[in-house]
């Protein structure tokens, strides 16, 4: 069998952002992943890809003035490989799009009326929903023949139940806007809850979870029976968790008052509270291993970002237990929520009498699949489970088309 064959009944699922495009050539069904890789920088004059197929990892800078070169480079790089994308059978091209919207609540075809309305809903998500379209419009321009689904962050939320959706603003407005809670990373707190019931060997419909999706972006979400009723961001992904560049929840007043004392304008108010704050903006640092080296050194200010950090995961967890009411499991995933030890340990810390007791030396273990890190004598479950929003994504794509 060619290598081109081999990719036949596989997903392209392709994530564009600004300037980067991330890629992964997924088989929905064995999980198998033929290639993945990056582009990044494109538009500036040092672009680059990375790219990983067969084992074997490719750097190559070359300008790539827009996505669709970038698209054109990447495609290349697997015909390099032995996989010829526009003639291998794919099943699907699966489009990350951040924002759905009150219009996108399910993995959607994609046609030029489903582009027009995204593009009309960006102003909800413009840092974006623009970069996820010019990736939809790169791929059906080289992949005409292969289906494009979006897939959208916003769609496992959209259930909500009014009291946790419903901001107390002026319902005119409020209606009139779009303005309500959303939630985001909603592809992977579906994945991780279905996979922590499967762990668990129990129904998903029997089980009352807290997902901890901790990365440069977090979010956290209560999920009852498989159904979310509450999530911590909001219309944007702004609000909640402290980030790695996020502030999370904040007075709203300190917008106006940086507007009116301060003098910023909303772009400069829009790149402080989401590019220039949460750790980084407290310790000057994203990265938790450079937060937890600094804080090694005695770091006052890493010491405070990592406090003020988990004090605010530690509240949201109190909120959502008591939103549950009954928890059984609570699971760790995304890039901190996984590798963290510290913060797994610490944000859990103390709260034996709520039946959370924390195994130290389950914790300590390191590994890429699902684990429980709790003690035998803890009576909610606590979990490791690596998120994969690359397979949900492929898997919910071929779906769609399976059923078109």
């Amino acid at each position: 069998m060619s290598a081109s064959s081999s990719a036949g009944g596989a997903v392209l699922v392709l994530n564009a952002g600004s300037s980067s495009l991330k890629y992964q050539l997924v088989h929905p069904e064995t999980e198998e992943v033929s290639a993945e890789g990056i582009a990044e920088r494109i538009g500036d004059h040092d672009s680059s890809i990375t790219h990983t197929q067969g084992g074997k990892e490719v750097v190559e800078t070359r300008a790539m003035p827009d996505h669709l070169a970038a698209v054109e480079f990447m495609m290349g790089l697997f015909a390099e490989g032995g996989i010829d994308l526009s003639a291998a059978g794919l099943t699907a091209v699966g489009h990350r799009v951040v924002h759905g919207g009150r219009t996108f609540f399910h993995p959607t075809r994609i046609t030029a009326e489903v582009i027009s309305e995204i593009d009309r809903i960006s102003t909800l998500a413009p840092l974006h929903n623009p970069a996820n379209l010019v990736g939809i419009e790169a791929a059906r321009e080289l992949l005409p023949e292969v289906p494009s689904v979006a897939v959208f962050d916003t769609a496992f939320f959209h259930g909500l139940p009014d009291s946790a959706a419903t901001y107390a603003i002026d319902r005119g407005v409020a209606d009139l806007h779009a303005i309500r809670r959303y939630g985001f990373h909603g592809t992977s707190h579906q994945y991780v809850s279905e996979q922590a019931a499967v762990f668990l060997g129990r129904d998903l419909a029997d089980i009352n979870q807290i997902v901890l999706h901790l990365g440069n972006g977090a979010s956290a979400s209560a999920i009852a029976g498989g159904q979310p009723i509450d999530t911590t961001m909001g219309m944007t992904p702004l609000e909640g968790l402290v980030m790695g560049t996020r502030s999370g929840d904040i007075d709203p007043g300190i917008v106006l008052h940086l507007n009116r004392v301060a003098h910023l304008s909303v772009d400069q108010i829009d790149t402080l509270l989401n590019k220039q704050s949460g750790l980084k903006g407290l310790c000057g640092e994203n990265d938790f291993r450079a937060i937890t080296e600094k804080m090694a050194t005695g770091d006052a200010s890493a010491r405070k970002a990592y406090d003020v950090y988990i004090h605010r995961l530690r509240r949201y967890l109190g909120a959502y237990m008591i939103e549950l009411g009954r928890v059984d499991a609570i699971t760790f995933t995304a890039g901190v929520g996984e590798n963290a030890v510290s913060v797994r340990a610490d944000a859990l810390a103390g709260l034996e009498t709520y039946g959370i007791r924390i195994d130290p030396q389950r914790n300590e273990i390191r590994a890429k699949h699902a684990r429980q890190i709790s003690a035998d004598d803890s009576t909610i479950d606590v979990l490791v489970v690596p998120t994969n929003e690359e397979l949900a994504i492929a898997r919910q794509s071929a779906a769609v088309v399976a059923g078109s």
